[in-house]
């Protein structure tokens, strides 16, 4: 399954879509201008997305506004075809952690908490979600709204659509697009993300946004471009529908016991908190990572004898929803931590 984020393998490959996004921007791509022939075809499939999309009840007005000016960009499939192949260019989880959770992205995500608290505890009312983690994610997704992509999102999903490698899911994702935008909550020309259309502050993909964006400010548009509390409540309604519960946390850091069984390390293993505790899984910070009656794992993100983590079923799994990374996953739990400390 394809992720919002730059649909990449995002926890071995790429620390954060904003280090990526920010990378992208630095690459020298090659110049690629199209050829009469591969115009006409575009046109020709755009043809074919406007009746579908007028059957579906999008207005000529909006496929006007958002169609008629868009181009093949060569720089997304560029992209595309440059991803980096499993295992390439593969980070430990001790070089992912120190470019995550540096002192850095700390400070600034403190700063946004303090400025953003009174928001993000209504936002954690509604949805159960604490500030950490939804500032942890926000950081990790666009380095707290800095780094969102340059790409003009319907241009680009239909550029991928068009191509045809995985045409099915992009043409899916330039419909939800339209849908997007025949909704009012954005202008087209407003409508910015990544080169494989992952947009606003925490990248949703134009399928997810449709599923999980709310409007939290009340104005009538779902911004997850320019709206804190659209971004904090779309993002906190996500994790809350991958099934966050209010009452447990994340988990936290804890250390082994030495005749620790191997075969008891990874998310397939669940056991409730205490019993891990009786079998001598100790919290690293000396307090109880969670109830003790709450399903948790323990996972080992590095190698055997390096850092691990005691992590509740639910909730990191909410949060492998967003991205399927234990290293994300274990980020933005440390991230969260650090910040709200």
């Amino acid at each position: 399954m394809l992720t919002r984020r730059l649909m990449l393998a995002a926890g071995a490959t790429l620390a954060s879509a904003a280090v990526a996004i920010r990378a992208q921007a630095a690459q020298p791509v090659p110049d690629r201008t199209s050829t009469p022939a591969e115009e006409e075809s575009f046109r020709r499939y755009l043809d074919g997305v406007r009746a579908e999309a007028r059957r579906r009840g999008i207005s000529p007005a909006v496929l006007d506004r958002a169609l008629a000016p868009i181009r093949i960009n060569w720089k997304v499939i560029y992209y595309d075809r440059h991803q980096p192949e499993a295992g390439a260019h593969k980070l430990t989880w001790e070089q992912y952690r120190a470019r995550i959770v540096n002192d850095g992205r700390i400070a600034r995500g403190r700063e946004q908490l303090a400025r953003h608290r009174a928001l993000l505890e209504r936002v954690q009312t509604r949805y159960g979600v604490p500030p950490g983690i939804i500032i942890g994610l926000w950081g990790l997704e666009s380095d707290y709204g800095q780094a969102m992509g340059h790409f003009n999102v319907v241009e680009a999903v239909a550029t991928l659509a068009w191509e045809g490698r995985r045409g099915t899911y992009f043409r899916k994702q330039l419909m939800d697009c339209l849908t997007i935008l025949q909704r009012g909550d954005i202008r087209p020309e407003q409508m910015m993300g990544s080169w494989a259309g992952a947009m606003g502050q925490t990248q949703f993909m134009p399928d997810c946004f449709l599923q999980y964006a709310v409007d939290f400010d009340g104005d009538g548009r779902r911004d997850l471009w320019t709206s804190f509390a659209d971004v904090f409540a779309s993002t906190a309604n996500n994790l809350a529908a991958e099934g966050w519960k209010a009452t447990q946390y994340w988990g936290g850091a804890v250390r082994l016991p030495v005749s620790f069984s191997p075969e008891l390390i990874g998310r397939g293993v669940r056991r409730p908190a205490g019993e891990w505790a009786r079998m001598g899984v100790v919290s690293a910070s000396g307090r109880a990572v969670l109830p003790e009656a709450v399903a948790a794992s323990v996972v080992r993100p590095g190698e055997p004898g390096g850092e691990a983590f005691l992590v509740s079923a639910t909730n990191f799994r909410s949060l492998r929803a967003y991205n399927p990374s234990d290293y994300y996953a274990l980020c933005i739990g440390l991230l969260a931590d650090r910040i709200a400390a």
